[in-house]
């Protein structure tokens, strides 16, 4: 059940390859880019505890290479009486992603596979899937075989035709009977039990958050030879210096783990220690790649570091540049309409597990931003992003569910400034 549970809390959290739009990315000069205001941040984020948001919110920013914010507001642990601090290790859910990406990406550079190759090339278990396609005069659901196979590129964009857990059809029944997502079972069953769930449209038709980057997690072990944890610890983590981001921490940093809150009734209630603690402070079989990393703001932030320096940082390179651009670059293909709640996170599109802007904020309403940033959040509501044309990283911390989008629009006018364009893009 567990395992159900948590794949609809990821289907709620946030978030064909054809004719690629690459949006604009013109640098400001430095007399043009973002000015950090430390008293309008520390002011925003101590308004997020003041008006019953969070229960503890920190962020650091780093711009032109060096660190021009950190701030922390709140308690970690407000029943342990623990304020919210630097070295306050967080759960990330689905900002776990783009480190799978770079980690698949890895190993496309390596020339291991292609991203117009079938999936089912590397996991055969996708041969041949099945689409959902309403039901007939009877009631009864209708499948048809797939128009074309899934590719690579389908799940690093979330094109395959996935579900993410409970919803409105028989595929998404299937999809929780299936239980991909339990935490008993490693990543390969996870890719077996999903490859028995019918798709919910045809590969490459329609945006819709799914289960792919655990199947990007999968692919990693299988091209690999490497259990997934190992080979991101041994090819992200140790290289950048991220000491301190794992799935299962060790017991030893307990006491610097933040506790979870959960809205009800409009009142952020502490969940409880057990449960808060399960993914990250207890041995599971899963090692999934669409969620369960816990970190720290300095660990997240040399992630995010590398992905502006092009792929390398202090010397160490895990990516080349070019990689790295086509991650940033909008994959969507403009036939693509139907794209989920995707729009509401701006005039953007998406490319290689990361959201990519395209346009200036449209309306007042809309997240602060530049044009050329990419960047995703998690389920807890925290949230990082890379802004090229500022030269500037940004990570984002607290432990609020259900996501609450307030707090990044709060956020992001308290970085830019409420009236904040940017550049122009498409």
């Amino acid at each position: 059940m567990h395992g159900k549970r948590l794949a609809l809390a990821m289907m709620l959290a946030c978030a064909g390859f054809g004719a690629i739009a690459k949006p604009a990315q013109a640098m400001v000069s430095a007399a043009e880019s973002v000015k950090i205001d430390k008293a309008r941040i520390d002011a925003a984020i101590e308004a997020m505890i003041a008006d019953g948001r969070a229960a503890g919110t920190s962020a650091l920013i780093w711009q032109d290479g060096r660190e021009v914010y950190f701030g922390a507001a709140g308690m970690a642990d407000r029943q342990a009486k623990r304020p919210m601090r630097r070295d306050t290790i967080a759960q990330i859910y689905s900002m776990t992603k783009p480190v799978t990406g770079v980690a698949l990406m890895q190993l496309w550079e390596a020339g291991k596979f292609r991203l117009d190759d079938p999936l089912a090339k590397y996991l055969p278990e996708y041969t041949n899937m099945r689409v959902y396609a309403g039901k007939d005069a009877a009631g009864q659901p209708r499948y048809l075989p797939d128009e074309r196979p899934i590719s690579v590129r389908d799940i690093l964009r979330h094109t395959a035709g996935f579900a993410y857990g409970a919803g409105p059809t028989p595929a998404h029944d299937a999809y929780v009977a299936a239980d991909p997502l339990a935490l008993t079972v490693p990543l390969a069953e996870t890719s077996r039990r999903l490859a028995t769930v019918p798709l919910l449209y045809q590969p490459g038709r329609q945006w819709e958050y799914s289960i792919a980057v655990d199947v990007q997690a999968a692919l990693v072990e299988k091209l690999s030879g490497q259990p997934f944890a190992d080979y991101v610890r041994t090819h992200i983590f140790e290289p950048l210096g991220m000491a301190e981001t794992a799935w299962r921490q060790p017991d030893a940093r307990l006491a610097r783990f933040a506790a979870m809150n959960v809205k009800q009734d409009g009142k952020l209630v502490q969940q409880p220690a057990a449960e808060a603690q399960k993914l990250n402070f207890e041995d599971h079989a899963l090692t999934p790649g669409g969620f369960g990393l816990a970190s720290t703001l300095d660990d997240y932030s040399r992630f995010a570091r590398m992905l502006l320096n092009k792929g390398s940082l202090d010397g160490v390179r895990i990516l080349k540049p070019s990689t790295v651009e086509l991650m940033a670059t909008d994959q969507l293909d403009p036939a693509i309409t139907e794209r989920a709640w995707l729009p509401g996170k701006g005039a953007v599109g998406f490319g290689v597990d990361f959201a990519v802007r395209k346009s200036p904020p449209q309306t007042a309403e809309e997240n602060r931003g530049a044009v050329g940033e990419f960047f995703w959040d998690g389920m807890a509501s925290t949230l990082f992003w890379v802004d090229p044309a500022n030269r500037l990283t940004a990570v984002f911390f607290v432990q609020t569910i259900p996501y609450d989008g307030t707090l990044h629009r709060d956020f992001r006018a308290a970085v830019y400034g409420p009236d904040y364009k940017g550049p122009a893009g498409d």
